[in-house]
């Protein structure tokens, strides 16, 4: 962990040198710099970002070292060295007591020594002088001595042990570019030696060919099965999908519900013939909306409530300026409505007329395509039986083949291997060999690390414990005794200058004060609240009245719509309509007999899910055939009472 600082104090350096006082603020910078580290440890991220935010909320007080210092020394220093000394000052003022020696002397050794030795002798020997001046100037005397300056000195004996270091390893360091210096050195004349006994030279062993390996599809089935047997399954699926929708989902035209189109085109007439046969419309009044209910399905709001009730006194009053009119001999609308309704529902007969031939027309081309379907599946049966006895075939004799191949390969294998016991022999008498070497060298240079290993902890141990020393000298506590009277004034002589229990007290009474206002407004809210709600329960009386009557007034007009029912009777008189319902069962006849005679030819073993889905369809559209007319009757009573006029006028609502 320790070794680890340097390379996070090097991030840290990076990310000093990206920012810029003037053009970047620091939360946006520290944000993105947040999003860039996001892959490191969270130990690790939060001690980048603290330091590098540290350093720039410090600069005043690091920026008067540090340019004191390049004035000094800045031929020895580049403008890029900056930012490490930046951050080697923050972290020996205000990180070291976290830090730790140990981390700190990791990190000034992963930089660069000679400068890091320059810096921290130039730190800490004027420390006490000028620099504590400077930063009186910014900040208390007080404050900077008991913060920064005293901390700092207490950490001075491990200071100079770490500078004498650094100062070890640059002597070591020249010392060595001295040492590489090149001499000229004397040479021994290249004499000839005599030759050594040569060693005999061992038997060559004669390699074997190398065998082919076993092919990966010896053991993996063949690649054509598996494609076979996915196409199967596709296939399968795609003939069940198909099946489904066209035994599930009707055809349009046989929908008994009308489409949106058909819904358009029914609007388009009846806005024709209303605005033909509208002759003395000034006369009547305007239809009453198809959207109108008669319960209260969702709770209104109050300015639904208030619109509702304006609506509703509207109506009152126009009911008796009409009434008013009457009286002095205007003209009654009814017997004109009449004829228009009449009229009416002549063209909705003949609407619906047309309407149901083109349903029979419609089921009549659905059992027709329904047959050719079947026809075409059986085709598609044999055709299949005939692949499936093809490819069983092939199969076979490609499996034949295959045991043959395997066979000779396995004979192969079995010639290659009695080569290969000969040559394994002597390649394990050279390994054994080099073994031995390794193993011996091994264990010398164990023995050479655990003496040194052993000489460095002693060292380590003895300064530990002079350390240890200095730090319980240290730590004696300090006594300080402070008495604070509550009741007196700081002294500063201010015009407003209390206190503190004065200060309590005044601010007691003015919550209280807050509290007494709060509440008379809430009071006030409450009241308004009581009369707006008194208000909209009685408006809510007045529509509920209202509805109760339109109510009355819509079961009168059913009950007399129920009392003439020759719709249906319209309609089984038209020789069109009953040509189209023989020809339609004509042909569900046909296809139930080309049905049983699938069922004799097809195997009773082997039913199949397709046949189900197919006679359950079938079922279906019998039973529909059974119940067509409830249901046209049923959309053409909904038809008429959307559409049709009210012959109801006002003047009855307000008699019921």
């Amino acid at each position: 962990m320790a070794s680890s600082y340097g390379s996070l104090a090097k991030e840290a350096i990076v990310l000093l040198d990206r920012f810029r006082a003037g053009r970047q603020c620091l939360d946006d910078f520290m944000e993105e710099a947040s999003k860039d580290l996001q892959n490191m440890d969270t130990v690790h991220q939060k001690f980048i970002l603290d330091v590098v935010s540290g350093c720039i909320e410090q600069t005043k007080l690091l920026d008067v070292v540090v340019n004191v210092f390049y004035g000094q020394n800045g031929r020895c220093l580049s403008r890029g060295d900056r930012s490490q000394l930046v951050i080697i000052c923050y972290l020996a003022t205000f990180s070291l007591d976290d830090l730790g020696l140990q981390r700190f002397s990791n990190i000034i050794k992963s930089l660069d020594i000679k400068k890091m030795h320059t810096f921290l002798t130039f730190f800490f020997t004027n420390l006490t002088t000028w620099i504590q001046d400077e930063w009186n100037n910014i900040y208390e005397a007080a404050y900077v001595e008991k913060l920064w300056v005293g901390p700092l000195l207490r950490w001075r004996p491990e200071m100079d042990i770490l500078l004498d270091q650094l100062a070890v390893k640059i002597s070591h360091g020249t010392q060595v570019k001295k040492a590489h210096i090149k001499t000229t050195e004397p040479q021994e004349f290249s004499l000839t030696k005599p030759k050594p006994r040569p060693l005999p030279v061992p038997e060559v062993i004669p390699l074997q060919e190398k065998s082919k390996p076993v092919p990966d599809s010896t053991y993996k089935a063949p690649k054509e099965m598996q494609m076979i047997e996915e196409i199967k399954q596709k296939n399968l699926q795609k003939t069940e999908e198909l099946l489904y929708e066209a035994n599930m989902k009707q055809f349009r035209c046989v929908n008994p519900q009308k489409s949106e189109h058909t819904k358009r085109v029914m609007s388009q007439i009846k806005e024709g013939l209303d605005s033909k046969l509208k002759f003395n419309s000034f006369h009547s009044s305007e239809n009453p909306s198809s959207n109108k209910t008669n319960s209260w399905p969702i709770k209104l709001n109050s300015a639904a409530i208030l619109r509702q009730g304006a609506l509703y006194d509207r109506q009152v009053e126009e009911e008796l300026q009409r009434m008013e009119r009457l009286v002095e001999g205007a003209r009654e609308p009814s017997s004109f409505l009449q004829w228009q309704k009449e009229m009416r529902e002549r063209d909705l007969q003949e609407e619906l007329a047309k309407i149901e031939r083109r349903h029979l027309e419609g089921r009549i081309s659905y059992e027709e395509a329904a047959m050719a379907r079947t026809r075409i599946m059986e085709r598609n049966q044999k055709a299949a039986q005939l692949k499936k006895e093809e490819r069983a075939q092939l199969m076979r004799s490609y499996a034949e083949k295959r045991m043959q191949e395997e066979k000779e390969i396995r004979d192969l294998v079995q010639q290659v291997a009695e080569g290969h016991k000969n040559s394994k022999a002597a390649k394990e008498r050279i390994q054994k060999f080099k073994q031995s070497i390794v193993k011996e060298v091994s264990e010398q240079r164990q023995e050479l690390l655990r003496q040194a290993l052993e000489e460095a902890q002693a060292e380590l141990s003895r300064k530990f414990k002079i350390i240890r020393e200095i730090r319980a000298i240290q730590s004696l506590p300090h006594i300080r005794v402070r008495n604070f009277d509550d009741t007196e004034t700081a002294g500063h002589e201010l015009l407003g200058e209390m206190s503190l229990v004065e200060l309590k007290e005044r601010l007691a009474l003015l919550g209280e004060a807050q509290q007494t206002e709060q509440q008379e407004k809430r009071e006030h809210i409450l009241e308004e609240k009581q009369n707006k709600k008194q208000l909209l329960l009685e408006q809510l009386d007045t529509i509920e009245l209202h509805r109760r009557a339109l109510a009355q007034a819509a079961a009168i007009r059913k009950e007399e719509r129920k009392s003439r029912p020759f719709y249906q009777q319209a309609m089984t008189h038209d020789e069109t309509v009953l040509a189209l319902q023989k020809k339609l069962e004509e042909k569900q006849q046909e296809r139930q007999r080309l049905k049983q005679s699938q069922s004799k030819k097809a195997k009773p073993s082997e039913p199949t899910a397709a046949h189900t889905v197919r006679n359950t369809g079938t079922h279906n559209k019998e039973s529909l055939t059974d119940t067509s007319w409830e249901e046209l009757e049923l959309s053409f009573e909904r038809h008429i009472q959307k559409d049709a006029p009210s012959v109801v006028s006002q003047t009855e609502t307000l008699k019921t």
